[in-house]
């Protein structure tokens, strides 16, 4: 760098008084061009005369790096290997399509915030179809890295260029170091006076400093013990959990492996997994995820993950054996452990938005990589398209950004070993130019991927953009959150139903939204709670949301709760009448009980199954505490653990009869030779249901599930029978006489659960005839196995 390049260099980044220390090596090294800055109206902001911000920057110690080699374009990333003449390195690849010029900076290991630490620049002057490229002889797996990349800052055409900015790679393995977001991690000024054109003001302080880094890693793991489980969709039960959350109370974790990945992996954690008999674990996001600076100046932190910026990273946070690549180690023991007991590990994933936010927020990665080239930008450039309510949408419909988005996912199922994924707002990732595109070429390329077209895809089929509800509508590869089936059976439970039209078709399968194009039952994912909304608990014990906590006046969080308190706002005081927590827990049995009869595939949230409560906070996001947190000691209180055992009893009542299982969807036809249908719907008069009683207010309904006939061959083509069984289900606060079908439909019936029951093991066993008038409690359902 000539002399007159560094003196440029050190007056763009500050007028205080400090200095920066700069040695670069190489051609591509020259300081950042002064550009043109000006606000809405052709002005320049008010400032230096350049539009560039004055301020202090950190004392950062930059040397000249080793000589770089050209190494290769692909892989991209940053990939350990032996290169020419035996010489081991690590070839760095990084797609920057609008860059002039791109560094990879090497951090020594005292790491930032250390007095006079040493960061070594060493410019990738390879360029290959838009990919900066080179292999750095010495460099081994633990090394910390970032990138600088060079070009225009010119926030109205959307270039947003800043190599003052420190930038994690997209394709980092690992991270280390947290995002605590001061005002230097900001490509604009941040703390700008006039904020309506503070984006557009070039931030020239070093974030080097304040930002974590990259981890080279060196991927030496043998799968070949390892055995997946690969659970048929028709067989499949999923428990949402947190990692952290779910290990952080449990008492027979120990406590240095509480909230960590080694903490799941845990016998104690998986022993309660396979007590309960799901069969797969779906973990909320662990990719790399940052802290939104509205959290973190009112000291809280984002809990859920859903703010990604590292795709190929396993959240360091959740590491107990250290940040710099042994996070890697530790994610993949846990899922060869919870392969080992037969569970599967699907991924919530949020490739629909990154952490970095509208235009105010942090330049961390891709803004700082190619803004254009990343995300959807408004026809005024300096805005973005948001489709996700976060600030921002990955444009997915790019071949390099859907390139980034299927590497991800193939690197996950192929090297972490995980078995499928839930995409957080699908529909944001099957937009085209601006609609949802069913034909879109994310989902194109998904269909045709020889590894992600044999995983367990589930959507969350919505967006907050215009058109983006599409439940039903994704194609047949996909499973789907079927939002309709929580609506209706917490409808039906509270009493908010108009009749029982769309209850029958919740809990049959949702034939009127998935019988097409080749899709069978098992694409519904049914659900009463998940992670975002009121706990299985408080859905019975508050009408509206308690989120104070959250810090934002209400404002956060859904109002629509379809809730019912039993009489009672929150948990009742001294004295209060007993019977709303009696009325409580049945409602709970019956809300599991419901949603594990249903055709389709359940799906439990960790707690629910022992009345884990959030206090009523419907959007605990940001809890990272006793509210977001499991608490186990529920199990030893005799009021819960009658619940966990019905819990289980249910799962495995499922797991026992493929008649509840069903890979077809119902006919209503006559399927044996008998000539009873395989589906039937009854009124409590014991009369079969005509389109007059569909349609006629009601608080009662019964199916009857026929074993005799069920669609497909077991493994050997033999023609697959079970049980049949009837099932009474009634939300009125009053019994009801129910008289039971008679002959053809059984001849006797045995009572295999009632949910008015707290203990449950009196139940089983009772006989009952054909034509007999039963008494069915108020607000309970009843599940009968038929006899001949």
């Amino acid at each position: 760098m000539s002399s007159a390049a560094e003196q440029e260099a050190v007056e763009a980044v500050g007028n205080a008084g400090d200095s920066l220390e700069v040695v670069r090596s190489g051609p591509a090294a020259s300081a950042p061009r002064a550009e043109e800055l000006r606000d809405g109206r052709g002005k320049r902001p008010e400032g230096r005369p350049d539009g560039r911000t004055g301020g202090q920057v950190s004392r950062v110690s930059a040397r000249p790096g080793p000589p770089v080699w050209p190494g290769s374009a692909h892989p991209l990333g940053a990939r350990f290997h032996t290169g020419p003449d035996g010489t081991a390195g690590t070839n760095f690849a990084l797609w920057a399509q609008g860059a002039e010029a791109v560094e990879v900076c090497l951090f020594d290991e005292r790491g930032p915030g250390t007095e006079g630490y040493t960061e070594t620049r060493c410019s990738l002057t390879e360029l290959t179809h838009e990919i900066w490229h080179g292999f750095v002889p010495g460099v081994r797996p633990g090394q910390r890295y970032g990138f600088r990349v060079h070009g225009r800052w010119d926030p109205w055409t959307g270039a947003r260029f800043n190599p003052a900015k420190l930038l994690l790679d997209p394709y980092a393995r690992a991270v280390d170091g947290d995002f605590t977001l001061p005002p230097e991690v900001y490509g604009h000024v941040r703390d700008w006076p006039q904020q309506y054109i503070a984006d557009t003001v070039r931030d020239d302080r070093d974030s080097a400093p304040y930002v974590p880094k990259g981890v080279v890693v060196h991927d030496d793991d043998d799968w070949a013990d390892d055995v997946r489980p690969k659970t048929p969709w028709a067989d499949s039960v999923i428990y949402e959990l947190h990692v952290r959350g779910f290990t952080m109370r449990h008492p027979g974790i120990p406590p240095e492996l509480r909230g960590t990945y080694a903490g799941l992996a845990h016998p104690a954690a998986v022993e309660h997994l396979l007590k309960l008999g799901v069969t797969a674990v779906e973990l909320l996001p662990v990719h790399q995820f940052a802290h939104e600076d509205h959290l973190l100046r009112r000291g809280l932190r984002n809990y859920w993950g859903y703010n990604s910026v590292g795709y190929f990273a396993p959240h360091a946070g959740y590491s107990s054996s250290g940040t710099t690549g042994q996070q890697v180690g530790e994610f993949k023991r846990m899922v060869k452990a919870l392969h080992a007991a037969g569970i599967e590990v699907v991924l919530d994933v949020v490739y629909n938005h990154t952490a970095e936010a509208g235009e105010l927020g942090p330049t961390l990665s891709l803004r700082g990589i190619d803004n254009r080239g990343y995300y959807r930008l408004q026809s005024d450039q300096r805005r973005y398209a948001d489709y996700t309510g976060c600030g921002n949408t990955l444009h997915a419909g790019r071949p390099h950004v859907l390139r980034l988005i299927t590497d991800s996912l193939r690197y996950w199922v192929t090297e972490m070993g995980v078995d499928g994924f839930r995409f957080d707002l699908a529909a944001a990732l099957a937009r085209s130019m601006h609609d949802v595109d069913m034909l879109s070429p994310f989902l194109a390329v998904i269909a045709q991927d020889p590894v992600l077209r044999r995983v367990k895809l589930i959507a969350e089929p919505w967006d907050v953009g215009s058109g983006g509800y599409q439940v039903g509508a994704f194609p047949p590869l996909w499973t789907e959150w079927n939002d309709r089936y929580r609506d209706a059976v917490r409808d039906f439970w509270r009493g908010a139903l108009p009749d029982v039209r769309d209850l029958g078709y919740r809990l049959s399968g949702s034939s009127d939204l998935y019988a097409w194009g080749g899709r069978r039952p098992y694409a519904s994912v049914n659900f009463v709670t998940a992670h975002d909304g009121f706990t299985l608990r408080d859905l019975v014990s508050y009408e509206r949301k308690h989120n104070e906590a959250n810090g934002e006046a209400g404002r956060d969080g859904t109002d629509d709760n379809r809730s019912w308190n039993c009489g009672v706002e929150g948990e009742p005081p001294e004295g209060t009448d007993p019977g709303i927590a009696a009325l409580r827990r049945r409602q709970l049995r019956n809300l599991l009980t419901t949603l594990l009869l249903s055709t389709g595939v359940p799906m439990l949230v960790a707690g629910d199954e022992f009345g884990r409560t959030q206090g009523g906070n419907n959007n605990a996001y940001c809890q990272d505490n006793e509210t977001g947190w499991v608490d186990w000691s529920l199990l030893e209180d005799p009021s819960w653990a009658g619940l966990f055992a019905l819990a289980a009893r249910l799962v495995k009542l499922r797991q026992e009869h493929p008649v509840l299982r069903r890979r077809a969807f119902f006919s209503g036809r006559p399927q044996a030779a008998d000539g009873l249908r395989d589906l039937a719907w009854f009124t409590p008069a014991g009369a079969e249901m005509t389109e007059r009683d569909w349609y006629a207010p009601a608080a009662a309904l019964g199916l009857y599930l026929s074993g005799r006939d069920i669609p497909g061959r077991d493994e050997r083509g033999r023609q697959v029978t079970d049980d049949s069984f009837l099932a009474l289900l009634h939300a009125g606060d009053r019994p009801v006489p129910w008289v039971l079908p008679d002959a053809p439909w059984a001849a006797g019936y045995e009572l295999v659960l009632d949910t008015s029951r707290e203990d449950q093991a009196a139940a089983p066993g009772t006989a009952h005839r054909g034509g007999e008038t039963l008494t069915v409690p108020a607000r309970s359902v009843l599940l009968l196995r038929v006899v001949s």
